[in-house]
């Protein structure tokens, strides 16, 4: 099944809430430095559509979790804003043309009955997971509602 096939397949619903995966191009570790990522959530969030709310987020040196409650913008539509917009604000604080996010990301509809705080403990989490820190606190690329 080509990509294009899969991408048809994707529905979005209004007031839904979706659990984002996304990676930056070839897994390459963009958000090591601190200035950089900085600048790149920032722009990934003022770039989000009125409406549109990222109820837990993280940006990890090379990928980006987050919890998204829908409004009236697609999901795609949310996406390319965001990856768009850190695009642009890292490629011009590294002087660079290029991809810095692949194309694909991965999205799951969170159901009713789902705790969504676990969620959130889950995906600010992961810099804990991944040996960055010691303490969830001592990373500096996160933001939940409920946390």
């Amino acid at each position: 099944m080509s990509f294009n096939a899969l991408r048809k397949g994707r529905h979005t619903m209004e007031g839904g809430e979706y659990l984002i995966t996304t990676t930056t191009q070839n897994r390459y570790p963009f958000f090591t430095d601190f200035h950089l990522t900085s600048q790149a959530v920032s722009s990934w969030l003022n770039a989000t559509p009125d409406g549109c709310e990222w109820l837990c987020w993280v940006m990890m040196p090379d990928h980006f979790h987050g919890l998204l409650r829908l409004r009236h913008v697609p999901l795609g539509k949310v996406l390319k804003c965001c990856k768009g917009a850190s695009a642009r604000q890292v490629n011009q604080c590294l002087n660079r043309n290029g991809r810095v996010w692949q194309p694909a990301y991965h999205d799951r509809t969170l159901r009713g009955e789902e705790d969504r705080i676990d969620i959130a403990r889950y995906i600010v989490a992961n810099p804990l997971r991944a040996g960055l820190v010691r303490k969830i606190g001592d990373y500096p690329f996160w933001d939940s509602v409920w946390l």
